[in-house]
């Protein structure tokens, strides 16, 4: 349960209806598999000790002994284990049949958890066997010289890892208008399971995959969904053997085959807890109820196999990248609409430099203007040559104007420059930060001064990866009057300019490729041999490694352990653990420094879940100290 993983599985055994004895074997071989395997929480189908499909074999004391004792011998095989197993029954009580889940650990009974809504349409009929659960339900059971409570909606608490809470459900119990599990995870369960005996017909299967994430989602929890396979009688029906593990709306893990078979993967109940923690709407843990016997878990680290995404704001798939892309560009483009209009504005000025952050800028004040029906002449592209201005990236912008149809200025700055620094004292040989910053506020000057001659506003172009590194010029390249890329991380603008090249004609599209393939750097020192002698990523680290620190620290708070372990498991092979470190470290330290630059940002529109925004997401003090986290690297 190391960083909050805890290691899950639905199994689905062979299975022969209503002979327990059977059933109980297969469930125990499934166990000793699953445990092999390093997983701490299992569960198997509904009335998985006797086979959903025993139709009037449930009123036979026969079968239901056989159950017991098959509850019995399962029991048994998890002595010694830390792992927690759910396994289906039916269950008598005062001459009434109860269709339940029983909850084993470590050789013992936790409880057993009634099924709740029983299904008596179409092709079910349990009804016909099995008394609903009531909320008055709460009676203790003698089971083999063990006290078990028998009551709906019980929860189940690992006494070590808090954020650990235990709720379950029976099949039918999620398809009703009022699951069980909503109030289950107002009580405090984190991971819900389902114990399920869904058949199978046309289109159901993504009905129920779409129940299963939507609910996980909802209670941000994760849900385990296990179904019985094709061991069941098929004299009616056919069943599915549908697995399925989902967390907060994600799928991390599915299986659709009727042989039998395990799913598994791990849950973050520490990333559950964050998720509710953050979301206000999510209302404090009630004075439950149904608590249950509590269970401890052996503290170990948990084998990751579940997918982490090394570029968490890029869609892996093209169709769907694609559709982010565009998505992003509709809402930066009306955002700006609406700027545009409040100010009435007659230009935009958007400072071209040939790099990617003022190409999208400048791309979605074009798709802005376009929308409002206006002329794209009203749109004033500046490029301020300086002393790192390379040929590239200055004909790269020149050209791009022409083709998007806007106004194009260029008006070098050395002079004034050089004249600022002559009138600062700054010596003439210094390559300090001063050297670089004065550069980075004269564009910004001429760009307001500009926009104030004509009537218009700034256009920022600064993204968010630069605003989390606090790579920007303070009262340079840091101000505008609408900052249009400030909640686009780098990696996804890359992207969104390859879409827009993939859409244009082929001239415009041959400079936004070549930008692309430009190294990203905010040319302030003087070019080496006519090149590019400044590349962010070699002074900062790569944007691809940050992007991914970022989402992990501000959209689900991790620890820096935690961000550390899984920047290791997803880009191993890519960055040796040296390299992810090193960056990390960098990372905190500028994030934390650099707080007072993101405090006094300019509007912009947010566009993801991630966003920086003293007014929206983030609200930092500017002198906060980043000792514990910086202190947790250093420890590892």
């Amino acid at each position: 349960m190391h960083h909050g993983y805890l290691s899950c599985a639905c199994a689905a055994p062979a299975l022969r209806v209503a002979d327990c004895a059977y059933n109980a074997v297969e469930t125990v071989n499934w166990i000793e598999k699953a445990h092999a395997q390093g997983v701490q929480l299992l569960v198997f189908p509904e009335l998985g000790l006797t086979g959903y499909t025993c139709g009037e074999l449930f009123l036979q004391k026969t079968l239901l002994d056989g159950a017991m004792d098959a509850l019995m011998t399962v029991k048994e095989a998890t002595e010694g284990k830390s792992m927690v197993v759910f396994v289906g029954l039916p269950v008598q009580w005062n001459h009434k049949l109860y269709n339940c889940a029983a909850v084993l650990h470590d050789g013992s009974i936790l409880g057993l958890v009634p099924k709740t809504h029983l299904p008596n349409y179409g092709e079910f009929y349990e009804q016909r066997w099995f008394t609903p659960a009531t909320e008055e339900l709460c009676v203790t059971l003698d089971l083999g010289g063990e006290a078990v409570l028998l009551m709906p909606n019980q929860i189940f608490p690992c006494l070590n890892v808090p954020e650990l809470v235990l709720g379950c459900e029976l099949c039918e119990d999620l398809w009703a208008p009022n699951p069980p599990s909503v109030q289950q995870a107002l009580d405090g369960a984190t991971v819900i399971v389902n114990l399920s005996a869904s058949n199978e017909v046309v289109g159901k299967d993504s009905y129920r995959r779409d129940l299963v994430k939507n609910q996980s989602a909802r209670l941000s929890c994760a849900y385990l969904y296990c179904s019985c396979g094709d061991g069941e009688s098929t004299t009616d029906l056919v069943f599915s053997g549908h697995q399925l593990i989902s967390e907060d709306g994600a799928l991390l893990a599915e299986r659709r085959d009727r042989t039998p078979g395990m799913v598994k993967t791990e849950v973050d109940v520490h990333k559950l807890d964050g998720e509710r923690r953050r979301r206000n709407t999510f209302p404090a843990r009630s004075a439950c109820k149904g608590e249950s016997a509590a269970f401890y878990l052996e503290e170990r680290e948990t084998t990751l196999t579940r997918f982490v995404d090394p570029m968490p704001f890029v869609p892996a798939d093209t169709a769907a990248r694609d559709g982010r892309c565009e998505d992003i560009l509709s809402l930066q483009a009306a955002g700006l609409r609406k700027r545009i209009e409040h100010a009435h504005a007659k230009t935009c000025v958007v400072g071209l430099s040939g790099g990617l952050d003022s190409t999208l800028a400048l791309l979605v004040t074009v798709r802005a203007m376009d929308s409002l029906g206006r002329d794209r002449k009203d749109i004033l592209a500046v490029t301020m040559p300086c002393f790192g201005t390379t040929s590239r990236t200055k004909d790269n912008a020149t050209k791009m104007a022409e083709l998007l149809g806007v106004r194009f200025l260029t008006v070098p700055i050395g002079a004034a420059v050089e004249q600022h620094f002559k009138d600062i004292g700054l010596p003439e040989d210094d390559r300090s930060v001063t050297y670089e910053n004065g550069q980075a506020r004269e564009r910004t000057q001429v760009l307001m001064d500009l926009a104030n001659r004509q009537g218009g506003m700034v256009i920022g172009t600064g993204d968010l990866s630069e605003l989390a590194l606090g790579w920007a010029t303070y009262n340079g390249d840091h101000m505008s009057m609408y900052g249009v890329n400030g909640s686009v991380p780098k990696t996804l603008v890359r992207h969104i300019v390859r879409y827009v090249a993939d859409h244009s004609d082929k001239d415009l599209a041959a400079v936004l490729l070549d930008i692309l393939d430009t190294p990203v750097s905010p040319e302030l020192l003087p070019p080496e041999d006519g090149e590019i002698a400044q590349k962010t990523e070699d002074l900062v680290g790569p944007y691809e490694l940050h992007d991914f620190f970022l989402y992990q620290i501000v959209r689900f708070a991790f620890p820096p352990s935690k961000v550390y372990r899984l920047a290791r498991y997803a880009w191993q092979g890519r960055y040796d653990d040296e390299t992810i470190l090193k960056w990390l470290k960098t990372f905190y330290r500028r994030f934390f420094q650099q707080q007072f630059k993101r405090s006094c940002l300019p509007d912009g529109p947010k566009v993801g879940s991630v966003s920086l925004s003293p007014r929206g997401d983030w609200r930092m003090p500017s002198d906060a100290c980043a000792t514990l986290w910086l202190d947790e690297l250093e420890n590892l």
